[in-house]
This record gives C-alpha cells, sequence and structure tokens, in this order.
C-alpha cells in the first residue's frame, strides 16, 4: 500500500466518512438500454474531494467498454456510460472496492442522506465541543499545580477526563472511523486515517499514562481535535448540499402535470415524464409548457422571458414552435409535443446544471492543496521521530510518547480553520451588505475572475419598460391609456403607469398578437403593433414600439425602453478600469442588445442566444483561460451560471438561476458586484496568510516537538495559540474600505 500516493489522490479533507460500501447491491435493474449503448446511474457516498473525483472515474472508466464516467460531488450522482459485455453490478462493485457506499441513484434519497449527514455532523461536533470544553477545565488545573499537585489528586483529575473524553471521542470520531477502516480494508488511505490515527494513539497513551500515574496525559489534545475538525466538515457540507439546489428547483418545472388529448379528444392529466413525441397537448391560460410542442391549432401570446430572456411576449398561431418553460398568456392553445420531457429545453438546461456542478467539483481549493502537503510531511516526521528516539536507545514507550507528541502538537486544528473561519466570516460580512453567499469554494474562484459576462433583461436593465420622456403628448398618452388598462400586456402596463389612473374604455376588443380595439366617442381606435394599426415607420433603435391609430388614419407611436439599473454605468467602467474585460449575452433582439451594450461601453455583445449558445460562449472563453464570472436572473441564465468558473444572480432573479449561482445579491443597482469581488479577493488573501501562518507555526512547532520538548502544557498552548491567531485574522477588520464589515 502506498499511503502516501493514496493520500493524496483521496484526501476527502472536507467530507464525511463513506458508509457501507454497499457491496453486493444489485443494481442491474436501474440499466437504461438505447441503441447498443448502455446507460447507469448511481449514488456514490463518501466522495468529497477532487481526489476522490478523478480516484473514481479514473477506476471505473478503465473498466473494457465504458465511454463515459462523470460523477457530481455535489448529489454524489456517478453517470456511466459503456457498450459491450461488462456488468452493471462489476461497475458498482468497482467503486464499492475503492472504499465507497454504492447504490442506485435516487435524487430524493440523496437529498435526505444530504441532511441526514448535515445533523450527524452538527450532533457530533456538540459532543465534542462539550467534551473539549469540561477537560480542557481539568487540564488547567493540573496544569496550575504541576509540581504541587499529588499524584493520587493528579491521577484522579486524568481520570475525570478520560471518563468525559474516551466516550465523546469514540461518538464524535465516529466519522473518521469509519471512512478510514473502509479504505485501509480495501488497501487504500484518506485524510481520514491519520486523523484517527492520532485521534487513537493520543486516547490510548493518555490511558496508559493514567493507569501508570504518569504527569501527562492528552483527552484534551483528542477531543479538541475533533472538535476543531467538525467545524470544517459541517460548514462544507451545508454549503455542498446548497449548491445542488439548482437541479431540485428545475425538476420541480419539470414533474408538474400536463393535460394530454387522446385520439378521441378526451382530455387527461398526466405526468411530464410520460408525454412522447408526437402527444396532442393542450395548454390552458397561465399555464406553463412542461415539453417542447408546435402549436397546430390556438393563437394568441407567449412569455418566453425565463427561457430566451426576450423583455415582450412573443405572437403565436398555428406553426408555431414553443419550448418548455413558456407561459401561455392568451386563450387555450392545442400543439403537437416535439421530443419527450427528458429532451425539452428545461431538460438541457438542467444537464447543463449538472455539467457546471461536475467542473466545479474538480476545482482544488487552497485548503485541499495544503492538506495535500500536511499530511505526508507531518506524519511521516512523527513516524520518523519515533524511530529516531529508538535508536537512540531511550526506550519504546518515551519514543512513542514524543511521536504522540509531534502529532498532537503539530495537529491541524489551525490547518482546519484557516479556510472555514474566512469562509464564516465573510460570509457574515457580505450579508449585511445583502449578499447571500452560496457556495463553499466560491469566495477563491470569484477573487480570480478575469472576464465578467452580462445577461441583459433583469440583469444590467429592470427587466420593466417604461415610457419614453417627451416622445408623445400626455394627452394622447392618456387617451391611449383607456384601451391600454384592459390589457395585462407589458408595454400596455408601462402606458397606464405613464397616463396614471383613468378610466376603460368600454367593449375592448383583444385579437391575440395584434393589439386591442374599441369605440371611444363613437370613433375606432386601435392599440397595438404597426402592421395591426397600419403604420408605415418601424424604426430600428432599439426601443420598444407601440402604435396607437384613430379613425382618420392618423397613427401615432409609444416609444419604451428597459431602463438600465441604478449604478450600472458606473458599475461597468469601474470593471472595467480593473482590467476585466465585459459583453453581454441576451436572448433579447439585436436591436435591444446594441442599445445597452452602447450606452455602457460594452465592446462585445451577442443578441438572441439560447441557453445552448451562451454556454458555447463560455466553454470558449474556458478554452482560452479565461476565468469568466456570469451574472444573470433567467431560466435560460441557469445552465451558463453553472458552468461558469463563478457566478451571480440579482435577488430578483429566478429561484433556479439563485440556486445555481455562488451568491445572491439583493436591491435595485449593482454596486454589488463591486463589493463581492473586493470582499472575495480579501478572503483569499486571509486564506492564503492563514495557511502561511499555520506552516510558519509547525516549523516552529515540529523542532521542539521531535526534541521532545512539547510536554501537554506546551502543546495545548501552541494549539489554542495557533487556532486563536489564524480566527483572529480572519476577523480583523479590512484595511480596504470596500472589504470592511
Amino acid at each position: 500500500m502506498n499511503a502516501m500516493t493514496d493520500i493524496e489522490a483521496a484526501g476527502c479533507p472536507s467530507g464525511l466518512a463513506p458508509a457501507s460500501s454497499g457491496g453486493g447491491t444489485d443494481v442491474s435493474a436501474f440499466v437504461i438500454e438505447k441503441g447498443g449503448a448502455k446507460t447507469l446511474s448511481l449514488s456514490v457516498r463518501g466522495a468529497k474531494c477532487a481526489g476522490c473525483l478523478s480516484k473514481i472515474e479514473g477506476a471505473v472508466g478503465a473498466l473494457p467498454g465504458v465511454s463515459t464516467a462523470r460523477l457530481n460531488l455535489s448529489n454524489g450522482r456517478l453517470d456511466v456510460r459503456w457498450s459491450g459485455g461488462v456488468d452493471a453490478n462489476t461497475i458498482a462493485g468497482t467503486v464499492s472496492d475503492l472504499g465507497y457506499g454504492v447504490s442506485a441513484f435516487d435524487p430524493d434519497k440523496g437529498d435526505a442522506a444530504a441532511k441526514k449527514e448535515e445533523r450527524d455532523l452538527l450532533i457530533a461536533m456538540g459532543v465534542a465541543a462539550f467534551a473539549a470544553a469540561n477537560v480542557m477545565l481539568l487540564s488547567v488545573s493540573v496544569w496550575a499545580g504541576h509540581g504541587e499537585m499529588g499524584e493520587t489528586t493528579r491521577r484522579a483529575m486524568h481520570a475525570i477526563s478520560g471518563a468525559i473524553a474516551i466516550p465523546a471521542a469514540l461518538f464524535s470520531g465516529r466519522v473518521f472511523f469509519k471512512s478510514a477502516w473502509n479504505v485501509l480494508k480495501r488497501g487504500h488511505a484518506n485524510m481520514d486515517v491519520p486523523i484517527s490515527l492520532a485521534v487513537l494513539l493520543a486516547l490510548g497513551v493518555s490511558v496508559a499514562e493514567t493507569i501508570r500515574g504518569g504527569e501527562h496525559a492528552y483527552f484534551d489534545a483528542s477531543v479538541m481535535l475533533l472538535f476543531f475538525l467538525l467545524v470544517g466538515r459541517f460548514l462544507d457540507a451545508r454549503l455542498r448540499r446548497r449548491t445542488h439546489a439548482a437541479a431540485h428547483d428545475l425538476a420541480a418545472l419539470q414533474s408538474h402535470t400536463v393535460t394530454r388529448l387522446d385520439t378521441t379528444g378526451l382530455a387527461k392529466s398526466v405526468r411530464a415524464s410520460d408525454v412522447a413525441a408526437g402527444d396532442l397537448i393542450l395548454v390552458a391560460p397561465g399555464e406553463r409548457l412542461a415539453v417542447d410542442m408546435d402549436i397546430i391549432d390556438g393563437a394568441g401570446e407567449v412569455d418566453e422571458s425565463l427561457v430566451s430572456g426576450e423583455s415582450l411576449p412573443r405572437a403565436i398561431a398555428p406553426g408555431a414552435r414553443v419550448f418548455a418553460g413558456s407561459v401561455n398568456l392568451g386563450q387555450s392553445i392545442r400543439g403537437r409535443a416535439i421530443s419527450p420531457a427528458s429532451d425539452s429545453l428545461l431538460a438541457d438546461i438542467a444537464r447543463m446544471l449538472e455539467a457546471g456542478e461536475q467542473r466545479r467539483s474538480t476545482y482544488r481549493r487552497i485548503a485541499d492543496k495544503a492538506v495535500s502537503l500536511y499530511v505526508p510531511l507531518v506524519h511521516t516526521t512523527a513516524a520518523l521521530t519515533f524511530i529516531g528516539w529508538m535508536l537512540a536507545g531511550i526506550g519504546v514507550r518515551d519514543a512513542l510518547l514524543i511521536a504522540v507528541s509531534t502529532l498532537i502538537i503539530t495537529c491541524p486544528c489551525a490547518l482546519a480553520l484557516a479556510a472555514p473561519v474566512v469562509q464564516v466570516v465573510t460570509a457574515g460580512r457580505l450579508f449585511r451588505k445583502g449578499v447571500y453567499l452560496k457556495s463553499g469554494d466560491a469566495l477563491e474562484r470569484l477573487a480570480t475572475c478575469d472576464h465578467v459576462v452580462f445577461d441583459k433583461t433583469g440583469t444590467l436593465t429592470l427587466g420593466d419598460a417604461e415610457l419614453v420622456p417627451g416622445s408623445a403628448p400626455q394627452e394622447l398618452v392618456v387617451q391611449a391609456a383607456r384601451l391600454a388598462r384592459a390589457s395585462r400586456h407589458p408595454l400596455s402596463r408601462a402606458l397606464v403607469a405613464a397616463a396614471g389612473p383613468g378610466p376603460v374604455a368600454e367593449h375592448v376588443r383583444e385579437h391575440p398578437g395584434l393589439g386591442l380595439e374599441a369605440e371611444i366617442d363613437g370613433r375606432t381606435v386601435r392599440l397595438g403593433s404597426a402592421d395591426w394599426v397600419g403604420a408605415d415607420d418601424v424604426p430600428d433603435d432599439g426601443k420598444l414600439h407601440i402604435w396607437y391609430s384613430e379613425a382618420d388614419g392618423q397613427v401615432y407611436r409609444f416609444d419604451f425602453e428597459d431602463a438600465l439599473r441604478p449604478g450600472s454605468e458606473e458599475i461597468a467602467a469601474e470593471l472595467q478600469a480593473r482590467g476585466m474585460d465585459l459583453e453581454i449575452l441576451s436572448g433579447d433582439r439585436a436591436s435591444a442588445v446594441a442599445d445597452v451594450a452602447s450606452r455602457l461601453g460594452i465592446e462585445h455583445w451577442q443578441a438572441a442566444a439560447s441557453p445552448a449558445d451562451k454556454a458555447a460562449r463560455l466553454e470558449a472563453l474556458r478554452v482560452e483561460g479565461r476565468k469568466v464570472l456570469m451574472i444573470g436572473d433567467g431560466l435560460n441564465d441557469a445552465g451558463s451560471l453553472a458552468l461558469a468558473h463563478a457566478s451571480l444572480a440579482p435577488g430578483g432573479a429566478m429561484d433556479v438561476s439563485q440556486s445555481a449561482s455562488d451568491a445572491v445579491y439583493t436591491g435595485a443597482g449593482l454596486e454589488a458586484i463591486l463589493s463581492i469581488l473586493d470582499t472575495a479577493r480579501g478572503a483569499r488573501l486571509r486564506m492564503l496568510q492563514n495557511f502561511s501562518l499555520a506552516a510558519l507555526y509547525n516549523m516552529i512547532a515540529v523542532p521542539v516537538a521531535v526534541a521532545g520538548f512539547a510536554t501537554p502544557l506546551v502543546a495545548a498552548i501552541a494549539m489554542s495559540a495557533s487556532s486563536l491567531i489564524v480566527t483572529l485574522n480572519a476577523i480583523r477588520p479590512s484595511r480596504r474600505k470596500e472589504a470592511a464589515a
């Protein structure tokens, strides 16, 4: 067994112990076979870091016939695609043999398991905290009475400490013990192996010293080590579960029922997942489409803002194609499904979310890098210390005490706190500024972004049309508003807002996709599209337009614009001044996107971009070596938010987009973006400083311990001091105004 290599490859510094291996579990019934290719989704328990991911994907990918093996660490889902004779249970067994629990994937059970993991970690952390506090009080008494306390009293104090620490350590440490045992019995090692070794050795030596009446015991160090490590694991587990909320939110959009018509015209409510290509679907007014479909009967408008980002409803008629996620704004329509729900636009976005989570899973955090260096160095040093003192002839007991002291004084308390305490403090500071941080490693990724991609509607703009001041006489606005008050069209509402309170014209008739018509004072008037009212001048100036005509043939035009969010010009200029490149990716019209880009001084933009177009652009930027910060709010942005190096969503964004992002900011303006970036860069600097402080501490502590001078008092003071310094560095006020609390 090559322990060092395995520790680096399967470090798991931030995860819960694997559950039982799942050996013998029959998963063959869950294989899906199509066109000669087989696919299987497995739930993997215990894989928490990039090392675990590469280890599992590598082992499964090496099996004969396997073409794809992709593990998502956020929800533990392993998707395998293969052809040939390899058995599904062989695939599951391969994962199990690596020391991980495995079973058929069930998203509902996965979420429940994640919640249970958090609860178990919280309980274990509470028990360890209780034990650490009480044992430390007893240890302080022993240290204070050193040289004056009698042997019987000291032994009694040690025995009481052991009575508290041993059951607490065995209960709280089971997280690490189970994980270590599962990998050791298969010839591997992970980060939990040396942690378990340190705890059990400290307890064992302490018991032996208590029985023989020795001066030193290490019960306090054991439970303190467990407490600090459990703090980091609990925070990581909570943030990791929240990062997968986007998939659950999107699944909720896809899981509602639809009305399917049979060959006799009989309507029946069925699950969206039961719809097949060619089925006839009835969509009621106000209903959201669950599948992509071609309209065969009915006309009206659909709101595609969540799908395409287009701010205006789109007129539809027989022959038009509409996509899942759109909302029917008009009368009932009938359409023919062009694909099952699993191949709809919503499903494509869901797959983008999965791909994004998969990519982020491979991000190797600062803590992972530090641990991969720390573990082999410190524990090799402890082993060499034991061997060295044995060769020096001091005896097994004394050599073992010095080796254990080395493990304890160099325990990773400061290392375990270096990143989590910065994350907690920074998350609190951002929360007070109206920013909700959602991902454990988001700060590190946000700090390194060098390219910003904006969505337009709802992100750079308010998403609500406003009448351009002075575009039409006020009396004309008041007259046209009498028709507009009978409509829910966004431009009609904007016209009413400009006109203020007033009457509604009688007998207003709405022509779906065209406009409104009524008689006012015996004259026929119309409000709607250019063709509907007979207008000839249709400018392409990036603004939104609606026309009003009277019986005499006179036509008037009202101009609207999607107002920029407050401070957007200043934010764009400030980001560019910092050397960041900006661009806009929007599903809106080219003229509208060009107008906003011009006002903000952004050279690069793309209009009419589908979710797939946005994802392709982000991938192209990634290949170029850019670290993209994506900022968007719509359902059509969810996939790109997940695929970006880091992402932000405004507070008014759709739930799926908020879940897919790394942070959510509130407020009408964009000022929070600069604050988030500055705070993230400050946090990353603090993490690096903390790891440097932890390294400096070990450079001093290791020689002291190896030389045999690390008494329990020295070890306790050193451990507490290193943890305190790391914590104080994390909470000290920043010198930068932007990152101040």
